[in-house]
């Protein structure tokens, strides 16, 4: 059973198309790692699911709801946590989830927080102020806030951005268990690689605002992975026809990045036809999803992070001047 279903779904601001007709279906259950750059798509996606920004073409259902047909009731389903946090340090951690009960219309909601709050193992600090608490405990906070009124789906935007890499690790465990414990679907973006590839049971890659390929990790690895040699080089004259030979070749920039079956077997290969004089550096990645990305994109996670997220903002400025 699909939980959330989109189709067609665009998104336009003036000329500038942010998503641009992408379909998928998240089924009941799943983890789905909806993973790209900043500036592909992926907030301006979740934004189109949650009501939160209006659907140019195309819809979405949740839980069988229409987004564009009835968004009051397709809200009721959701459950959401940005990047950004949304509690007020001001208030309690019980003050918080009042006021998030008051806002979603949840009645007899007090039995309900604190089942959550003890299940996080924050409970006993409850009537402390949300600002005392540390990220990891304000993090438990916003998932029972998300969870409060049982939702179908919890929509999670890149919920790990900026936090250190054992409270990152914390989260990729608590995540794993809402799913589990709750029987909740969870759409999470990311722009880490290893964070989609550890909780996802499906992926969906989005890249300038189009989905270019979906599957299980291990799928995406096995059709669109296989090894990568990376090479920066001194001089721009370099045989392409014959590193062809060896490989899918691409030269950008004075780098050269080379996919093959098996790196080894042809490194020696490599070195001779550039030559060794000629290399300022090499790099092997063995196969995983930067090299799904790196294969199916023509470069790097990182350096099309830079690209799509200045290219988005500027022609946004000229889109709503």
């Amino acid at each position: 059973m699909s939980v959330v279903i989109a189709r067609n779904l665009t998104k336009k601001y003036g000329d500038f198309t942010a998503v641009d007709h992408i379909n998928f279906e998240i089924e009941k259950g799943e983890i789905y790692g909806f993973l790209g750059p900043n500036g592909a798509g992926k907030t301006t996606t979740i934004k189109m699911l949650t009501g939160l920004t209006p659907i140019t073409e195309g819809d979405a259902e949740i839980a069988g709801i229409s987004i564009n047909k009835n968004p009051r009731e397709a809200k009721k389903k959701i459950g959401w946590i940005s990047s950004e946090v949304i509690v007020d340090d001001e208030l309690s951690a019980w003050e918080n989830i009042e006021i998030q009960a008051k806002l979603l219309g949840v009645k007899d909601w007090k039995d309900r927080a604190l089942d959550l709050l003890n299940y996080f193992g924050i409970k006993e600090f409850k009537d402390r102020k949300a600002g005392k608490f540390s990220t990891g405990m304000r993090k438990k906070l916003e998932v029972t806030m998300a969870l409060l009124h049982s939702p179908e789906v919890i929509f999670m935007d890149e919920p790990t951005i900026g936090l250190d890499v054992n409270t990152r690790a914390s989260l990729w465990n608590l995540i794993r268990e809402v799913n589990r414990d709750y029987s909740v679907t969870i759409l999470l973006t990311t722009h880490y690689m290893e964070e989609a590839d550890a909780l996802s049971n499906r992926i969906s890659i989005i890249n300038k605002g189009k989905i270019i390929a979906t599957g299980t990790p291990d799928e995406l690895k096995e059709k669109y992975g296989g090894d990568v040699i990376e090479l920066e080089i001194k001089k721009d004259e370099i045989p392409i026809d014959k590193l062809d030979q060896i490989g899918k070749t691409i030269k950008k920039d004075g780098k050269i990045t080379i996919r093959v079956s098996n790196a080894e077997s042809v490194l020696l290969d490599v070195i001779n036809t550039v030559g060794s004089n000629n290399i300022k550096s090499l790099k092997i990645n063995k196969s995983s999803l930067d090299t799904v990305f790196l294969n199916l994109t023509g470069g790097s996670l990182e350096d099309n992070q830079e690209f799509n997220a200045k290219r988005f903002y500027a022609m946004l400025r000229r889109a709503t001047r």
